[in-house]
């Protein structure tokens, strides 16, 4: 472990193996952890393992960092020993993610109080809670207590009954650590808006997400092919399997027979069964975990993001922008991108509108290669992550920490 000298110490906690950065989550903290080590900040990592690969990341970050603890995740496990919380009154989410490994490390990192506890999603901040710090900062990103209203309102009596429950106490939660830690944050001021309705008396601090637009750049058209849309995101994500599994059956039909050669690519790690069966269908191709995901970009006219359990700014659309592609996107994926270009991110509310605009730029591959450069450009200039940097550098000195 190496320990870099720095006036700065600070004590990061994530759910997940901070690399690589190969999903939402991870590539936020990632940039965020980068950016503290090139700063020459003295960093110590919490967080979780999920699977074998984990141990490779853990020991990239073990080079860089003062000290890593990630102790290992088995989520079928957790799913029943966070049970408990039906006992204690508290949110499962708590005792999911509830380890005494961690619990350990923090007591070694806060006997003399860092310069900054970061924390990022609402299920650290116990870890945090009651830790001296000079300052602490808590990246929501959004809400997740409105991530479980969301699901109980397309659930069945039981699963009503549980995420309803899950969403009121892990809200309880998230307004104790809100109004315990320094400063709340959150990815966009639609995040804000409905922070302000959910936790009155609290004012957030909006942090966007960036994007990588030197990795996420076009080779150009040489593999390009005029009928083809794309998703990219981790498979065994509900909001992404719901998203895909309602594209295909309700807009994937009416696509093909007005365009005979579209294809579709599912592009992402860990497809769950009735993700790789949609593989069945004429044209569509299910990837599983690839490489890297720019190649398979510079393969489609069109991007899309039809997800209806969402909210916040998806790195599925900024990379897509940043790849030059237009995007067809749900009113919900959209929300927190701001004044986009003209045309370059369509929002569709339902199948019709989504079949009719994925089509527009079928007909037109010289429109969509025309939208979808416009988009690169707006990207480039208002979405990467140096601004978010300076942002971050911003909140951080008005808690009176210099990093």
């Amino acid at each position: 472990m190496i320990a870099p000298k720095s006036a700065a110490r600070v004590v990061f906690l994530c759910q997940r193996v901070p690399w690589p950065p190969d999903r939402g989550d991870r590539i936020t903290t990632w940039h965020f952890l980068q950016h503290l080590l090139e700063r020459g900040v003295e960093v110590r990592v919490g967080c979780f393992r999920e699977e074998a690969r984990d141990a490779d990341a853990v020991a990239f970050l073990q080079q860089r960092c003062a000290e890593v603890v990630a102790p290992m995740l088995d989520r079928r496990v957790r799913k029943l020993t966070s049970l408990r919380g039906l006992l204690t009154g508290e949110a499962l989410t708590l005792p999911f993610f509830r380890s005494g490994e961690l619990r350990a490390a923090m007591t070694r990192w806060t006997a003399t109080p860092p310069d900054l506890t970061y924390v990022y999603s609402s299920s650290m901040a116990q870890y945090a809670l009651g830790r001296p710090a000079r300052a602490s900062l808590m990246q929501f990103a959004e809400l997740d207590s409105d991530k479980w209203r969301q699901y109980a309102t397309v659930s069945g009596p039981l699963g009503r009954w549980i995420y309803g429950r899950e969403a009121r106490r892990l809200l309880a939660f998230e307004d104790r650590v809100a109004r315990t830690l320094s400063r709340s944050v959150v990815v966009s001021e639609v995040e804000r808006e409905l922070f302000r309705e959910r936790i009155p008396g609290v004012e957030p601090a909006v942090l966007p997400n960036g994007v990588d637009v030197a990795h996420f750049a076009s080779s150009g058209d040489a593999e390009r092919h005029p009928h083809t849309v794309v998703f990219t995101g981790v498979m065994d994500y509900e909001p992404n399997v719901d998203g895909v599994c309602w594209f295909v059956e309700r807009c994937w039909p009416a696509l093909r027979a007005r365009f005979p050669d579209a294809r579709f690519l599912i592009v992402g790690s860990k497809p769950v069964p009735k993700v790789l069966a949609l593989a069945g269908q004429p044209g569509v191709t299910v990837t599983g975990r690839v490489e890297t995901t720019p190649p398979w970009f510079d393969k489609a006219s069109v991007a899309i993001a039809p997800l209806r359990l969402a909210r916040g700014v998806q790195n599925k659309v900024l990379e897509a922008l940043s790849m030059a592609l237009p995007v067809v996107s749900s009113p919900q994926a959209a929300q927190g991108l701001g004044d986009v270009p003209a045309d370059s991110v369509v929002i569709a509310d339902g199948e019709a509108a989504t079949v009719d605009t994925v089509s527009r730029w079928f007909a037109d591959p010289a429109r969509a290669r025309r939208d979808g450069s416009a988009a690169a450009e707006w990207v480039r200039r208002e979405w990467r992550w140096e601004r978010m940097y300076e942002r971050f550098d911003a909140l951080v000195a008005e808690l009176g920490v210099t990093l």
